[in-house]
């Protein structure tokens, strides 16, 4: 049963589309409002749920890697059946997966926000693969980043990360980082400084290994990790808005 307010949504629109992936114990909720502001500007919108998102800790100790790509490739086909032209956005771990999918499936451009390169440095990774049979649940390491605490206080994910799905996304940033020297769409990276999630190193990492020459940075000043739900959530989607107007007028 999915919980209650993350379900998957659909606003159907012009012949643009927008496909919206959420992040890593995520839900389609964080990228809801998003999703409502771009239905508004007449795109045709989808946010998606990942595999094993949004359900039970049970269901995302199952999910692959590989199931949370399948997820947005069954979005892709979905709105590609409504859209000529799709731009696919994706939060923390849903920019990895944008960026990886890229390459797959034609799409007209990525927006990749608080997204990763890799994983903190951590001795125990390389042991994962046998550590998650003896803990399989590892509690979120960082404080409350929020900035708008309302936000934050509707805010819907897994309390806690399956040790399983840590060593999965792991495996998908290796994936991702093999991949970026052949991304040859135009790409929009977003970051807040004060991302307490994800390190805000990330963000240049990424733009120097894109192989695309069609690629920019905009940094945020006063959110946390999720900026498609924190204070600085209006000027995200309207750089959001003029990325995809300018990538699909092309």
């Amino acid at each position: 049963m999915i919980i209650p307010t993350t379900e998957p949504f659909f606003f159907p629109g012009g012949p643009v589309g927008c496909l919206l992936v959420h992040g890593f114990t995520g839900t389609p909720k964080e990228m809801r409002w998003m999703g409502e502001y771009l239905a508004e500007k007449g795109f045709s919108v989808l946010g998606i749920r990942l595999a094993g998102h949004a359900t039970s800790l049970e269901d995302m100790a199952r999910s692959r890697w590989q199931d949370w790509l399948t997820s947005v490739e069954e979005g892709w086909h979905t709105l590609s059946g409504f859209c000529d032209r799709t731009v696919i956005l994706g939060l923390s771990m849903g920019g990895v997966l944008s960026l990886l999918f890229s390459t797959l499936k034609p799409v007209t451009g990525v927006v990749a926000m608080s997204t990763p390169y890799a994983l903190p440095p951590d001795p125990r990774l390389r042991f994962l693969r046998w550590l998650h049979w003896i803990q399989p649940i590892a509690p979120h390491a960082k404080k409350s980043d929020w900035v708008d605490q309302e936000a934050a206080a509707v805010h819907t994910s897994y309390g806690v990360y399956p040790s399983r799905s840590i060593l999965e996304l792991n495996d998908l940033l290796a994936q991702m980082r093999s991949i970026l020297p052949t991304v040859d769409v135009p790409v929009l990276l977003m970051h807040s400084r004060g991302d307490a999630g994800v390190s805000p190193e990330s963000m240049p990492k990424i733009y120097a290994d894109l192989g695309t020459e069609d690629k920019e940075m905009l940094w945020l000043e006063n959110s946390g990790h999720v900026i498609t739900r924190d204070a600085e959530r209006e000027q995200v989607f309207a750089a959001a808005e003029a990325f995809i107007r300018r990538v699909t007028a092309k």
